[in-house]
This record gives C-alpha cells, structure tokens and sequence, in this order.
C-alpha cells in the first residue's frame, strides 16, 4: 500500500484492470493477438504492447531505439508516434512473449507502487512528449483509466464482456465527465445560459448537466436542470464508446435518445470524444 490514502483508490483501480487484462490474454491462441480493436490500426497485441511499454516508461527503463515504418496511417502527430515505438517493436512477438513481458512488468509496477512514498502533489514527468510535470496524483488516475479503457478495446474485441462496473470505471465515469464542459460549450457552441443533461443508465448508472454561463464558459454538476436545452440519454458502455473516441455518433445513434433542441445534440455527439 502507498503511504497515502488518497492515491490508493487509483492504485487499486489500475492493478485490479491490469491483472484482468492479464487474464484475459493468457490463455489466447496465437491468431487472437492479431484481432482488430476499436483504437486505429492497433490489435489486441497492438493495445497489450502499449500498456506494457508506457509502465515500462514509468518504470524508468529506457525507450527503445527504433525506426518506424513510414505507412503506418493512424500515426499522425508527435503524440502518437511517441506511443507507437513502444507498440511497434513488439509487433512481431509471440504470445508466449507477450503474456511473460506483461506479467513481468506488472510484478516491477507493483512493487514500486507499493513502496511509493511521494506526496500526492508532488511533480513527476509527463510520460508523453513535451517535458511538461504533472501531479503524482493526476498520472495514477490516468494510468488507472487508461488502463480501464485499454481493457475494455480488448474485451470487445475478443467478445469477454465484464467489469464495467469495476473500479477503474469509476475513475473513467470521472475522468470523462471532466470533458463534458468542453464538449458543449467549445467544441458544440451551446449558446450561454444554457443547460445540457448527460442521463446515463446501466452498470456506471448518473446524471450530469452541464451549464453554459454568460460569459461562454461550462460547468458540470450532479444536480438536474429543470429546463434544459436538450437531454441525452444512453447506456454506459455507450458513452464510454463515445467519449474515449471509439465510435462515431451515426454508429450508435439507435442507442442514444435525445430530447429537445437535435441540433445541438447532434453536435455535442459529434463532438464527444475527450481522450487524445
């Protein structure tokens, strides 16, 4: 256990998503690495590679000396061919190869986790590119929910349906929420003085509106909205679809209900995704 309480929640969060993913995978045939996922031009060994490469990283090891192919589409910006050294040479690795790293790595990231005697606040090295200092606090809930999320791309992919309603969820229900301001007020335009409902059913079950202020600037609370510009009710496996970029609106639009102004909604849908 961490010295701190407030950072143990993300910690349990991440091993309990991490070692399901690791059982999930062991028992694999070579041919179900090499299933397609919902993150572009990555399979199931394609998202296992790059869990076990960014834990690397924050393990200090160093990053491996590669040189990308130049017809690899979904790497667009400096950010994603980052990421996708670490994805890249373990493309060719067996399953064997794959489940004895990623055990190996989760043994190494707990027990550093374990003895982690920082503040929460205290600052630590982003992990992407840019050099920029985040909270020890912030990078263990992104690395609980990226590792959440990452679990569920694998999931759909090899048809094992669970946990949605595990920890890490609950730390992704938070993470996501934070972007809804955005989403509606920047990136839809909802106009100010406005309220935007998010009613949300299922395994991950709340509601949140989000309030557009004069001055053009969102807000998100808990509380409901008497009289909202329009609501969006849909299902939770749904949302996370959305907001972590995993699927386009028109894919889903059977599973979403709106009620009052479509336009905006059909904006805010358009819009969704959060994640990088």
């Amino acid at each position: 256990m961490t010295d701190h309480p407030s950072l143990q929640p993300y910690v349990d969060a991440w091993t309990e998503s991490i070692e399901a993913i690791s059982e999930l995978v062991r028992p694999l045939a070579e041919g179900e690495w090499n299933r397609r996922t919902a993150c572009p031009g990555w399979s199931v060994r394609d998202v296992v590679s790059h869990i076990i490469g960014m834990e690397c990283e924050l393990l200090g090891d160093p990053r491996p000396i590669h040189t990308l192919p130049r017809d690899l589409y979904h790497v667009v910006d400096e950010p994603s061919r980052h990421m996708e050294i670490q994805v890249d040479v373990r493309r060719h690795h067996t399953g064997p190869e794959m489940t004895s790293e990623l055990e190996y790595t989760i043994i190494r990231r707990s027990r550093q986790l374990r003895n982690e005697k920082r503040e929460p606040d205290a600052e630590v090295r982003d992990i992407m590119p840019g050099g920029s200092k985040v909270t020890l606090e912030h990078q263990l809930r992104l690395r609980a929910f990226d590792v959440w999320v990452h679990e569920q791309d694998l999931r759909r992919a090899l048809g094992k349906p669970a946990n949605l309603d595990s920890p890490g969820a609950a730390v992704a229900r938070d993470v996501l929420v934070l972007g809804l301001p955005k989403v509606v007020a920047k990136k839809a335009g909802a106009p100010a003085n406005t309220a935007v409902v998010f009613d949300v059913s299922g395994p991950m079950e709340f509601m949140r509106t989000v309030r557009v202020g004069a001055d053009g600037r969102g807000t998100v609370d808990g509380s409901p909205s008497l009289g909202p510009a329009a609501t969006l009710s849909l299902d939770w496996e749904t949302y996370v679809r959305l907001a972590a970029g995993r699927v386009r609106a028109d894919a889903v639009a059977e599973q979403v209900k709106v009620e009052g102004d479509a336009k905006l909604a059909k904006a805010i849908l358009e819009n969704f995704t959060v994640t990088p």
